[in-house]
């Protein structure tokens, strides 16, 4: 299959790599002319992926046009990007093409979810999200990694299945796009938390307390907008937080460290040089979890952090100080 990735991050590099060695026509695009030269010459992502090396003739560019003869476009750029590239790549797609979006996060206007902007953008083209805990190091590595790719078209979901799996990447299906994308973008928020209870100091019960109480929001806020309960017990629910909770990896929680021990966001984002999703997600979902009326005080804290100067360590004593409440298992809290 020919397949063109938009985004030369760390995600798209790793997923460049993995579709080259299944076989594929791949390329990959950065907006960047510079950056295209630069990772063709030194056959390398020094920025986003060092140490893994690229092969000579995976095809890298600052061009769109190769969409043309795509038979699948993968977005894999940042979250506040998704729509921009998607009325860029509008001219060049030719029918049927199928487009898949691999970032995890809410386009800021609306908010929406990224596959809602895609199919906004372009509409009539079918569409698929893969989601799941894979981080782009690990994967890039070719070290065991399960995700998910849904979408409303199980035989489009089961060819992107097809496209993706080997030994060592394993793909499940999964028809409740909303459900994958909501675990997949809310869980980076719940991540900042943790990260931001490391840099506090706390210890492993808390961390526990907050991926469980966070699990609980994610499939509350994702129940309220059409979502299956069950989706968030697997991988890209209950899967992907803990990833993103625990790994080193894990872009958000290294912020979130670095957030609990008295720096501001900007200053983190600026020294890390990369995107972190649960910044922008943050805002995002708390405008979501007011307009369905779904309670997230665990999102709510971190919004307050981030956006109203509340200080990390009393966020978390606002959490523990909380009315008394009683505990719903997980597939009941979108009925709580």
């Amino acid at each position: 299959m020919k397949i063109k990735i938009l985004g030369a991050g760390s995600w798209g590099t790793a997923l460049a790599l993995l579709l080259y060695q299944n076989g594929h026509n791949v390329s990959l695009w950065t907006w960047d002319p510079y950056h295209a030269e630069k990772l063709m010459a030194e056959g390398e992502n020094k920025a986003f992926l060092p140490g893994v090396p690229l092969p000579a003739d995976l095809l890298i560019t600052p061009h769109l046009s190769g969409v043309a003869s795509a038979d699948m476009v993968i977005f894999a750029v940042p979250s506040h990007a998704v729509s921009q590239v998607a009325s860029d790549v509008k001219e060049y797609l030719t029918p049927g093409t199928i487009l898949l979006n691999v970032a995890k996060g809410f386009y800021p206007q609306g908010p929406k979810r990224l596959s809602e902007v895609i199919e906004e953008k372009l509409p009539g083209y079918p569409m698929a999200v893969l989601s799941g805990p894979s981080h782009a190091e690990e994967v890039a590595l070719n070290l065991t990694t399960t995700v998910v790719v849904a979408g409303k078209d199980d035989k489009i979901n089961q060819t992107i299945q097809d496209v993706f799996m080997n030994g060592n990447f394993r793909v499940y299906t999964n028809t409740d796009i909303i459900g994958v994308e909501i675990g997949g973008a809310v869980k980076n928020v719940i991540a900042l938390a943790t990260g931001i209870a490391v840099g506090l100091g706390m210890g492993d019960n808390a961390l526990a307390a907050i991926i469980t109480r966070g699990l609980a929001e994610i499939t509350r806020l994702g129940v309220a907008m059409g979502a299956n309960p069950a989706t968030f017990s697997g991988l890209t629910g209950l899967g992907d937080l803990v990833v993103t909770c625990t790994s080193h990896h894990s872009r958000n929680r290294r912020a979130g460290i670095e957030i609990g021990k008295g720096r501001s966001w900007n200053q983190v984002l600026e020294d890390m040089g990369m995107v972190v999703e649960g910044v922008y997600a943050a805002e995002n979902t708390y405008k979501l979890a007011q307009q369905y009326k779904v309670e997230m005080p665990i999102t709510e804290q971190i919004n307050a952090v981030l956006y109203q100067g509340r200080a990390p360590q009393d966020a978390m004593w606002a959490l523990m100080t909380r009315s008394k409440t009683k505990e719903l298992p997980i597939l009941l809290q979108g009925k709580q």
